[in-house]
């Protein structure tokens, strides 16, 4: 029943009736990102050489870099 409303309606209704889970599922996912950088902030913080890591980011970083402009594809199964 829902869907076949949702299906005849206009876009604006779809909207309307969509964001508000966009916003809940935005700011689940947003609480979820903030939880996992503080952790990390927090393990890079007592590690003995926190250099290693931020080396270790940006060197990863770099290489998808190089890679995406390479156009290397990870293989398909």
């Amino acid at each position: 029943m829902v869907m076949t409303v949702l299906a005849a309606a206009p876009n604006w209704e779809r909207l309307v009736i969509w964001l508000p889970g966009l916003v809940v599922g935005i700011g689940l996912v947003g609480a979820v990102l903030i939880l996992l950088g503080r952790a990390f902030a927090a393990t890079v913080r007592e590690l003995g050489h926190p250099k290693w890591v931020y080396g270790g980011l940006v060197a990863l970083v770099g290489l998808v870099a190089v890679l995406t402009w390479l156009g290397v594809s990870l293989p398909r199964e």
